[in-house]
């Protein structure tokens, strides 16, 4: 079983040796499709606490931000921190996915974009229970991964790709309700649409 601190040190060593070029090579991609989701299944009449969860260089929170609601970053690489908190103004938390440590029922929403298929499949159940318990009843978690059933390293970085009834498990698990899923790129047929993005609800905890 491969040691999740270990993913963890090697996935974010390229990523911190590689942070300028992500950041020029993702600033000006389009992931409008997943903010809109995110944001339609949400409360409309009022700011949401977001937790941007892999919030790299801070492209999606200040977006977040300009839209009026109260996002906070998180991510493992203290480069992609201070880039994040430069470029949107907003409070960004240095953890890495391993060692979480959120408040519980603080968030009305976490936005999890190419961000968990980095978390090994025998610790994501872990996580994504992490992340249930720091959403509020109700709350939403928006994750977008590649789609494919392999896991292991692609160069440097460590994947866990999976397709739509895979992913549903565990969020079934972890006590999310799956709402609706659908494809990216979008426009594409299915064959060159390489994302699966999910929107999941918490579901209440049973006594």
């Amino acid at each position: 079983m491969i040691d999740f601190d270990e993913v963890e040190k090697i996935t974010l060593s390229h990523y911190e040796n590689n942070a300028e070029s992500f950041w020029q090579g993702t600033r000006d991609h389009d992931v409008s499709q997943n903010i809109d989701a995110f944001l339609q299944a949400l409360s409309k009449d009022k700011p949401l606490d977001i937790l941007d969860f892999g919030c790299g260089p801070g492209r999606d929170i200040h977006t977040f931000k300009s839209l009026g609601h109260n996002p906070i970053g998180l991510d493992g690489s203290k480069i992609f921190c201070e880039m994040a908190k430069k470029h949107s103004g907003c409070t960004v938390l240095h953890q890495s996915f391993s060692k979480l440590e959120l408040e519980v029922n603080s968030f009305d929403g976490v936005f999890a974009n190419a961000s968990l298929f980095h978390v090994p499949g025998h610790e994501l159940l872990k996580v994504l229970k992490q992340l249930h318990n720091a959403l509020r009843t109700g709350g939403v978690l928006f994750c977008s991964n590649p789609r494919g059933d392999i896991e292991g390293w692609q160069g440097q970085r460590y994947g866990h790709y999976m397709e739509i009834k895979s992913s549903q498990v565990y969020l079934e698990k972890a006590g999310f309700k799956v709402l609706h899923h659908y494809y990216r790129p979008e426009g594409q047929p299915r064959e060159k649409q390489n994302w699966l993005a999910i929107i999941s609800e918490k579901l209440p905890v049973e006594a």
